[in-house]
């Protein structure tokens, strides 16, 4: 198990290098988390800029009563809802991972490399398409919830803490 104190503690002394390392090791993760709420590459990646920054900017108020990934989830996720109220506002945008629709039924924009079975490959995606419909059709707070608890495996006191309910 990764012990995060040492490098939290050389970080909050002013050492970037290891401020640079937790970035490192967690920015898939928090990548996966916002992009799992925002439903959105680019705004994954701002969101995973932001926490960062964020993280860096006010590390000296981070006590350590928790862990430092639990809170720098935190940040992600207050993040990823402002992200989405943001886009609320917006103009809509289409998404190039969207299937189009054609006279004969939707198709995808892109087209995946057919390295395995294709009716495994159909059948896989197919599913995933499921799951992210019904995930999107989730309100974000609820979505969020989801994502944390069951893809991020954070407990259900933790959750409940990160999203203060």
């Amino acid at each position: 198990m990764f012990d995060e104190a040492p490098l939290v503690a050389r970080a909050k002394a002013g050492d970037a290098e290891a401020f640079s390392e937790l970035v490192s090791k967690y920015e898939r993760k928090i990548f996966r988390l916002a992009k799992n709420i925002t439903r959105n590459d680019e705004d994954a990646e701002d969101v995973l800029q932001d926490a960062f920054l964020k993280a860096y900017e006010h590390l000296d108020r981070f006590e350590g009563n928790s862990k430092f990934y639990t809170w720098l989830v935190r940040i992600a996720v207050n993040e990823s809802l402002m992200r989405l109220r943001k886009r609320r506002n917006a103009p809509p945008m289409v998404s190039l991972d969207e299937p189009v629709e054609t006279d004969d039924g939707l198709i995808p924009r892109e087209v995946g490399q057919w390295d395995d079975n294709p009716e495994d490959r159909f059948a896989q995606q197919e599913l995933q398409e499921i799951l992210d419909r019904e995930l999107q059709s989730m309100p974000p707070i609820f979505r969020t919830v989801l994502v944390l608890r069951d893809l991020e495996q954070i407990s259900t006191e933790e959750t409940a803490r990160l999203l203060d309910i």
